[in-house]
């Protein structure tokens, strides 16, 4: 069923005008791959621990504001969206010739903290903002019915891939401690050079 809806808001995104359609779970592997670095750099050079994860704006803000003694025990990692757009707009653009300040990102999230982070001073890489707009999953929906989409009616289509495949790992950030899991695993195989299928943290 997940994966029917998927494809249908894919080719209900480029029917509202996307040029291109890209999932997120790309910018969260590259979340995994930089804060699996970051920790075993930080375990092996005796920096500071524990280390928590930055995905989330609201957990970040909070933090900020209420614990800001606590800051450098956060990774520095910006969260999958943020990541994703900074590489769309530099690594993505200069392989397919694209001038980045004609690249107009927008992100589809669930939740409305992510709207705030796109603001911040630190969410600009390459001179430019990683990410230009965010709308929830609420106003997409709301933007389908506007156009008189018929979403159960339309056709599935695929994410553009401009990467290849995800490996998948944003599936367990939606659960508790699921993207420091996803972290440590990547951490044990980078370490181990094996993979690990049966490890429970």
């Amino acid at each position: 069923m997940e994966q029917q809806l998927l494809g249908k808001m894919v080719t209900a995104l480029k029917r509202l005008g996307f040029d291109k359609v890209f999932d997120t779970n790309t910018g969260a592997d590259f979340t995994i791959m930089e804060e699996a670095t970051e920790l075993i750099e930080r375990i092996q050079n005796g920096g500071i621990l524990p280390m928590a994860t930055s995905c989330c704006p609201a957990w970040v803000r909070f933090v900020e504001m209420n614990y800001p003694e606590q800051l450098d025990h956060l990774s520095s990692c910006k969260s999958p969206h943020q990541m994703f757009g900074a590489v769309i707009k530099s690594y993505y653009a200069k392989v397919n010739n694209i001038d980045p300040s004609k690249i107009y990102v927008v992100s589809v999230m669930p939740c409305v903290a992510k709207k705030y982070e796109r603001t911040r001073d630190d969410m600009q890489g390459a001179g430019y903002d990683d990410v230009d707009a965010v709308i929830t999953t609420r106003e997409l929906a709301r933007m389908i019915k506007r156009a008189n989409i018929e979403f159960t009616e339309l056709e599935d289509s695929t994410f553009d891939d401009p990467m290849g495949e995800a490996t998948g790992a944003a599936a367990i950030f939606g659960v508790t401690g699921g993207v420091m899991e996803a972290a440590l695993r990547t951490a044990v195989e980078k370490l181990e050079r094996k993979n690990f299928r049966k490890i429970k943290f």
